[in-house]
Formats: structure tokens, C-alpha cells, sequence
């Protein structure tokens, strides 16, 4: 009997909904070609949200969420909701997402493409081969930590507030996911934090060191986030996967990300406790100044479906098949605007999506 797969497509603002089709129509492919039996829901999320419900996240939506498999997300954002009260921004949808589903390990790959390897800011030989994972705790930290607010003190000040807490649960669970994950690829693990400033780092130190123990055959490495950033533009590739907490982890992906030539390139994953929930999504925002001309880059997009294949479906042919298939098509010279290099074909977002569903097709016949 094929099981049963669902999933929640949320498409969310500016591009998303562009680059959202293209992965529906990679599902689309997998169901007729590969015989799987996905069941997809459609919803709204961020400012689209709002429109409708006056919230970013209703709570029909969020109770869907919970049900499915997996929720794959576009994007969130623009500049038309900048008026909005801050609890009903189209981010807080995301962030909510995140918390209301437990998903506390925010994977995010740095992987350069060797035909994309000019199209990074750093020398060639810097990025040829990189592979990077990087580990995000993502539902603690300072984003969610306890007071928070602006308030107003006597002396007529203004005050902002945001506090940066972690207790060791949340920081063994994330670091055996980094474990984990190092074991299957080189076998080390950088974990970075701010020991020498701040408690928790200190904290996140000493306790990612006692998991550590757990896993004798990992080199574990402990770095300053600061350091960490200078790093990963001076020497990227002597990194496997890096553990780190929730606001570092925001800085040093997008750091990582650029390393590859695109945000439009990187996917990510979120994901709860083991057979929970999971949510896939680009790096990229919403890039509301493209919006609706076609041009957008699917791949990422396309790319964290791949995820979803490999960490939630248990899809690994799937998975591989679509990531060969991107491979190929950058190999073949197509580029979309974000990553258009001299000599190469430059094509639209639905463009690139035809060429990596012929692309599957090619492979799927082999």
C-alpha cells in the first residue's frame, strides 16, 4: 500500500506565491512519475494572511499545520504591512508556526553549486566544494525569552527590552541534532556562541560540551560567534556543521548563505521532535521589488521540497533525484537574474522550473 503523505503549501507574500507554483509542480511530478500519494493543502500566511483575517496566522490555518506532515512556506513580508501592529506582522505568523508546532532545529545548508562557483563574492577556490550545515536553535533565545517589550521610564526615556535565555534541555536536544547530523556527513561540529561575554553562552558551552561526550567519534570545536562570521569569509570550508543558538544562528546563515553566490539558491528545514511537526522554506524573504514579474528564483524553493523528501517523507531517491536534477540544469547554463553569470541564458522563474522538470525526466528514465 503507497502511504499517505500530506502537506501544507503555504505561499505566503512577494514572490512567494511565484515560487510556490514551481514546487507544486514538482510535487505534481513526483506523484505521477514516482507513485507518490501526496495530499495537498493550500493556505495563507504573513501579510496575505492579514488581508483576509486580520491575523497572519488563523488559527484554521494553524490548526492544519498541526495535522499535515509537513508545511512547505514561500515567504513572508513587504512593505504594505509596515504600519501594522507589531503581534499581527506578517512575521509573527512565521514565528508562531514555529513555536505552536515545536520546531526547535532550524537546518540550513550552505552548499555551492560548482557551476554557480564565480557567482560568489570570495575567491573560487575558497567556495569550490563547499558544504556547509548549519544547526539554528530556533524556538529559544532571545526572540522568544522573557521580558520583552519597549517601555517608558520616568525620566521620559524609551527602554527596549529583549532577553536572552536557554536552559540545558533546549541545549542538549539541539546539539544532538548537530551530533547527529555530523555523523552522517565529516564527523565535526563547531558549536559557537559568546562564552566570553554573555551567561548563556557560556552555558551553551558547557552543556554542548556534556552531550559531546555522547558522541565520541565527533570533534566537537567551540568558537565565538564573532569569530565565527569572520570564518566563514576567510576560510568557509573548514567547517562540517555548526551548532549555535537562535540569533547567531540568523547571522551566521545569511553569512553562510551568501558564500554560495544567491540566497536565491538555499533551502532550510525546521523541525520538532522526532515523527512531529516540520516546515520547509527558503532563506530568501519575499523580495516584494520583484514581485509578480516572473523573475524570481524557484530553486531554493525547490530545493527545500528536497528537504521535506529526505527528512520527513523518507524520500531519499526523491530527494536525490531533484537535487541532480538542479545540479544539471546550472550545468546546462540557465540562470535566473539573481545568479546570471556573462555567457550564460538567462530564463524566468517558470522557465527554470520547466527545464528541472525535464531535467527529472531525464534522470527518472534512466
Amino acid at each position: 500500500m503507497t502511504k499517505e503523505l500530506s502537506l501544507l503549501m503555504l505561499a505566503g507574500d512577494g514572490i512567494g506565491p511565484e515560487i510556490m507554483v514551481e514546487a507544486r509542480r514538482v510535487v505534481d511530478w513526483l506523484m505521477e512519475n514516482r507513485g507518490l500519494n501526496f495530499t495537498v493543502h493550500e493556505g495563507l500566511v504573513g501579510g496575505a494572511a492579514y488581508d483576509v483575517f486580520g491575523v497572519a496566522l488563523d488559527d484554521d490555518t494553524l490548526a492544519l499545520a498541526r495535522q499535515v506532515d509537513a508545511v512547505m512556506l514561500g515567504a513572508v513580508g513587504g512593505p504594505k504591512w509596515d504600519g501594522v501592529d507589531y503581534d499581527k506582522r506578517p512575521e509573527a505568523g512565521l514565528l508562531t508556526l514555529r513555536k505552536e508546532l515545536g520546531l526547535f532545529a532550524n537546518l540550513r545548508p550552505a552548499i555551492c553549486f560548482e557551476p554557480l562557483v564565480e557567482a560568489s563574492s570570495l575567491k573560487p577556490e575558497l567556495v569550490s566544494g563547499l558544504d556547509i550545515m548549519i544547526v539554528r536553535e530556533l524556538t529559544g533565545g532571545v526572540y522568544f525569552g522573557e521580558p520583552r517589550g519597549i517601555e517608558t521610564l520616568e525620566n521620559g526615556e524609551r527602554r527596549g527590552v529583549n532577553t536572552q535565555v536557554y536552559t540545558t534541555s533546549e541545549i542538549h536536544r539541539i546539539a544532538r541534532v548537530a551530533f547527529e547530523l555530523a555523523a552522517k556527513r565529516g564527523g565535526r561540529v563547531t558549536s559557537s556562541e559568546k562564552a566570553n561575554v554573555m551567561e548563556s553562552g557560556l552555558l551553551w558551552r558547557e552543556e554542548v560540551t556534556v552531550i559531546a561526550a555522547d558522541y565520541p567519534e565527533i570533534k566537537l570545536d567551540h568558537m565565538l560567534a564573532d569569530s565565527c562570521a569572520m570564518q566563514l569569509v576567510r576560510a568557509p570550508k573548514q567547517f562540517d556543521v555548526i551548532v549555535t543558538d537562535n540569533l547567531f544562528g540568523d547571522l551566521l546563515s545569511d553569512v553562510a548563505a551568501m558564500l554560495t553566490g544567491s540566497l536565491g539558491m538555499l533551502p532550510s528545514a525546521a523541525l520538532g521532535v522526532k515523527g512531529g511537526g516540520a516546515m520547509y522554506e527558503p532563506v530568501h524573504g519575499s523580495a516584494p521589488d520583484i514581485a509578480g514579474k516572473g523573475v524570481a528564483n524557484p530553486i531554493a524553493t525547490i530545493l527545500s521540497l528536497a528537504m521535506a523528501l529526505r527528512y520527513t517523507f523518507d524520500c531519499e531517491a526523491e530527494a536525490q533525484m531533484i537535487e541532480d536534477a538542479v545540479q544539471n540544469v546550472l550545468a546546462g547554463g540557465l540562470r535566473t537574474a539573481d545568479i546570471m553569470q556573462p555567457g550564460k541564458a538567462k530564463v524566468s522563474t517558470s522557465v527554470m522550473g520547466d527545464s528541472i522538470l525535464r531535467a527529472l525526466d531525464r534522470l527518472n528514465e534512466k
